[in-house]
């Protein structure tokens, strides 16, 4: 008698109907899936980078802040058993000294009234640039970006010798007009890309309800660009603030000085030698500002320096 037998493929077929459809979710000996497993190996290299990036930055302050609480002598001296033996006596004696206050302050105007003015310049600048056609406008800002390959230390003799003929040497204002000077270039580049990011189709409409040029630039483009202009700001605060040999070079007048060579002044020992704790209290103190500035601004500073790098 033939044996019938019964295929496997009804079998494995039946039990494919019989078996539970589960949610998709992997069981717990399961690998991650491709794409799920693409997110987790990017969060982890995002963290990762972002770690090394924040170290980057945070140990040089840190060892700033460190430096600036220890003795001269520790400073020169190997690491020992007195590295993390902190006190206030360098901010004390930095704070005690009346040069330091006065130089805070001149740094602070010449520093406000650079960022200011070169805000206003670059923004007008700008949006001449983007907006209005005019002959040889391509040239004439690619002379603007050639100035920013050239280092105001190569010219810095003329800068001398054309601002003392015009009387501006020992004077702030000289020293606002020549810092204003030196970063307009970056903060209409800064501008011109910003404002080439605005959709023109705006002013149109602006210029179909009657408003004219000046109208349009303060009210209707001005919370647009406020990116760019506190671009330019802060980094014209940020360059002028910090900046030691144009002051030292135009100003003779000890009363005038700002603060970095205030401190150069009072870091000096007898017979030369140099007085690291104060030296790096007083770097510790000048930097203060700046970071709360930078972090404070920081938003609008991503977003201006990241404007126009599609369009325009």
């Amino acid at each position: 008698m033939a044996t019938v037998t019964e295929s496997p493929a009804p079998r494995r077929a039946a039990a494919a109907v019989r078996r539970p459809s589960g949610s998709g979710a992997p069981g717990p000996g399961s690998r991650p899936s491709g794409p799920e497993r693409d997110t987790r190996v990017k969060r982890t290299l995002y963290v990762v980078g972002g770690t090394l990036a924040a170290l980057v930055f945070l140990v040089p302050l840190v060892v700033a802040f460190v430096r600036a609480g220890q003795p001269g002598d520790v400073i020169v001296a190997a690491p020992d058993d007195r590295f993390f033996d902190l006190s206030w006596v360098n901010f004390q004696a930095v704070i005690d000294q009346p040069e330091v206050w006065r130089g805070i302050l001149n740094s602070a105007i010449v520093s406000v009234s650079t960022a200011v003015l070169t805000a206003v310049l670059a923004t007008l600048a700008g949006y001449g640039f983007a907006r209005f056609p005019f002959r040889g406008r391509t040239v004439l800002f690619g002379l603007v970006l050639v100035t920013l390959m050239i280092p105001f230390q190569a010219i810095l003799t003329p800068l001398y010798l054309q601002m003392n003929v015009m009387g501006l040497t020992d004077s702030l204002l000289g020293l606002v007009l020549f810092y204003t000077t030196v970063n307009l270039p970056f903060g209409i580049f800064v501008m011109r890309n910003t404002f080439a990011a605005v959709p023109a189709e705006l002013e149109d409409s602006a210029h179909v309800d009657g408003a004219g040029t000046l109208r349009i630039l303060v009210s209707v483009l001005r919370p647009l660009v406020v990116p760019g202009t506190a671009t330019a700001a802060l980094y014209a605060f940020l360059a002028s603030w910090t900046e030691f040999l144009g002051a030292l070079t135009f100003l003779t007048d000890s009363s005038l000085y700002t603060l970095p060579v205030s401190l150069v002044n009072l870091q000096q020992g007898a017979y030369g030698q140099v007085n690291f704790g104060l030296l790096a209290a007083g770097s510790v103190i000048a930097m203060i500002p700046c970071v709360i500035l930078y972090v404070a601004l920081q938003r609008y500073y991503v977003a201006g320096l990241a404007s126009g790098s599609v369009k325009g």
